[in-house]
């Protein structure tokens, strides 16, 4: 048959280059995950969740929201959220790309402008590609050159609503968004400042709340639960009206099975924690600061150290790869990225410090790479 000879020459193509990816089973210490609190199999979720079956919390939805898929869990979630990231109203939905996918491609309309970073996640590519808007990229984390590619629309005769999407955190480089500035550009120009909390979510800001946190400009975020909160699901945060308005028009909302009531338990569990509790967060980052000064005194080499997320950026693929099974036979569960995951030439060792490993575990980490980084050359 065509089609599978066709598919079995394009993995065979991927195989040659590097770049076929395959499933493997966890193993050894997380080094990989995005579990950034070391939740997802914690007493606290596990205790979370039996109070919640013992009050008949069921685990399935049973079809979408607007189909009987609603349950009072979500919306005290919702609530919740809400008062917890300071926002008008929140949205549950079943992941952080659903959620992206559903801002980018219904909030913007025709006329309007979508100034992203270059390095925005694949899910904000996929709502922009079924967006009406106008979409245009400027160079990362650079606001000189946003400010530059918006002049330029406006010279052009752009005049709808203005989009800025960032992140805060980005997942590959581990780097931070200059939020402060951005938020006086989207200001300055009466534009939404859309920005995806994934990577900083009960890691970074007042109890775990974010770096978007408190900007003067009018804000859209994400939440993931997924990652540092160690549940499942995405919760989009903003005004009112921008929530009425995904509620009725988007998409990946109204056509998806609504996520389990369940899982939003969880959730509200785990804010409830962060709001009372700053000790999860505090571990965070104390694991976090000490992963940059083991990198550091070990010579590895590195991008940026401003977050939990530390590329090793060794730009051949082969060496990565190699690299990767290097550690990972060693027992340290560290992941090679690849493009097109990451630009030509950049490939890397994305390192996450999460919540499941001891400063000891970090320091053992980063011996080990500086020793074999020669080897694997």
């Amino acid at each position: 048959m065509k089609a599978l000879s066709r598919l079995n020459s394009m993995l065979e193509t991927l195989g040659s280059r590097h770049r076929r990816r395959v499933l493997t089973p966890r193993h050894g210490l997380d080094f990989a995950s995005n579990d950034y609190l070391g939740l997802a199999g914690s007493p606290l979720l596990q205790d979370a969740a039996q109070q919640a079956l013992e009050r008949s919390v069921p685990l399935g939805s049973g079809g979408s929201r607007l189909l009987r898929g609603n349950h009072p869990e979500h919306e005290a979630l919702e609530e919740e959220a809400a008062a917890f990231f300071g926002a008008e109203g929140a949205l549950f939905m079943g992941g952080g790309f659903q959620a992206n996918q559903a801002i980018f491609s219904t909030l913007p309309a025709a006329g309007d402008l979508i100034l992203y970073d270059d390095l925005v996640h694949a899910s904000a590519h996929e709502g922009m590609r079924h967006s009406r808007a106008d979409t245009r990229a400027f160079a990362h984390n650079d606001v000189a050159d946003a400010r530059r590619v918006l002049s330029d629309w406006l010279a052009g005769g752009g005049t709808g609503q203005i989009w800025i999407a960032v992140e805060s955190i980005y997942s590959m480089e581990g780097d931070v968004a200059p939020l402060a500035t951005l938020s006086d550009l989207a200001v300055e120009h009466e534009a939404v400042l859309v920005v995806d909390e994934a990577h900083a979510t009960g890691v970074f800001g007042p109890n775990g709340k974010g770096l978007a946190h408190g900007l003067k400009a009018e804000v859209l975020t994400l939440h993931t639960c997924g990652k540092g909160l160690g549940v499942s699901g995405g919760l989009i945060c903003g005004s009112q009206v921008m929530i009425e308005a995904l509620i009725n028009r988007a998409r990946p909302f109204i056509f998806a099975t609504a996520p389990s009531p369940l899982n939003a338990a969880l959730v509200r569990a785990v804010l409830a924690l962060l709001q009372s509790d700053t000790g999860l967060t505090d571990a965070a980052n104390a694991r976090m600061h000490h992963a940059h000064a083991e990198a550091r005194r070990n010579g590895v080499p590195q991008g940026v150290l401003n977050s939990q997320i530390i590329p090793v950026i060794l730009g051949d693929e082969a060496r990565t790869m190699r690299m990767a099974a290097t550690l990972q036979a060693q027992g340290f569960d560290v992941r090679g990225i690849r493009p097109p995951t990451v630009p030509r030439g950049t490939s890397r060792l994305r390192v996450s410090v999460t919540g499941n490993v001891s400063e000891a575990d970090i320091t053992a980490l980063f011996e080990t790479l500086a020793q074999h980084q020669s080897e694997a050359a």
